[in-house]
Formats: structure tokens, C-alpha cells, sequence
């Protein structure tokens, strides 16, 4: 996992950016109720791929089951606001990574921790798609 602090204001505008820049919010991304797609773009200069954004609301010591992310996806993850506890399997121990942090996912990664940090405190993740224009589903729930 590589981490890395965003200056306030340069996270702000990333954030901004893609949301004044998509059409209004798409229904749920994955069948998860806290999962919504905010963004969905074709790259014009990668022929067959495209950027997915998607938000995951947290509500306080709320957990997403373990998943896998789609094969041919590349994420970034940066924390809205609140802190989410995350472990990508292969990527090192569980950590909490605040608003303004970030981290990466490679294609296929499996997610074997993410969850609100806090009991008390709601928390928002971005997570940002460079798929496959023609791709599985997003996430897959491991049961």
C-alpha cells in the first residue's frame, strides 16, 4: 500500500473535480446499499478502458464483508471524511487511514479489511476505477 497525505486544499479540488464533473449520481454500483457510483467515464485516450468513482458511506462501526475487486481494476482509495480501517491481502498489516489519505489497489485485489474506524463517527471513502470498459462487477462479496 503506498499512503500519502494530501495538501487540504489539492484533496478538495480532486474531490470537487469529479463530482462537478459527472451526470447526476448513478443507482448503487454493487449491491451494497452504502456503495453509489458517482462517476463513469470513458478514458478517449485508453481505447477499452474507463474511470468508475464510486462512494462508500460509512455509517459508525459499520464493515463491508471481504471482497474482491474486479480483475482489470486499478484503485485509488482516498478517505472523504472520518477514518476507515482497511488491509488489502499481500499489502501488509490492517490500517486506518484518515480523511485526506490515501491508498492503492492492484487489479484483482482481494479486501480483506475496510470498515469505519470509529463507533461513534460516520465515514466516507472514494474509490476511484481504471477498468476495463467491458468488466465484471466491481466488487465481489467472498462468502
Amino acid at each position: 500500500m503506498n499512503n500519502r497525505l494530501l495538501p487540504p486544499l489539492a484533496a478538495a479540488y480532486l474531490v470537487m473535480s469529479l463530482l462537478l464533473a459527472m451526470p447526476s449520481p448513478s443507482p448503487a454500483a454493487d449491491s451494497l446499499d452504502n456503495v453509489h457510483e458517482v462517476f463513469n467515464k470513458l478514458i478517449p485516450n485508453i481505447p477499452g478502458k474507463s474511470l468508475i468513482a464510486v462512494q462508500v458511506d460509512y455509517a459508525p462501526g459499520e464493515k463491508s464483508p471481504a471482497h474482491n475487486h474486479e480483475k482489470s481494476a486499478f484503485i485509488m482509495a482516498y478517505v472523504v471524511s472520518g477514518a476507515i480501517r482497511s488491509q488489502v491481502e499481500g499489502q501488509g498489516p490492517a490500517r486506518v487511514y484518515r480523511a485526506g489519505e490515501t491508498w492503492f489497489e492492484n487489479p484483482g485485489a482481494h479486501h480483506v479489511v475496510s470498515e469505519n474506524a470509529s463507533e461513534t463517527e460516520p465515514a466516507t471513502l472514494l474509490a476511484v476505477f481504471v477498468v476495463d470498459t467491458e468488466h465484471e462487477p466491481l466488487t465481489t462479496i467472498n462468502h
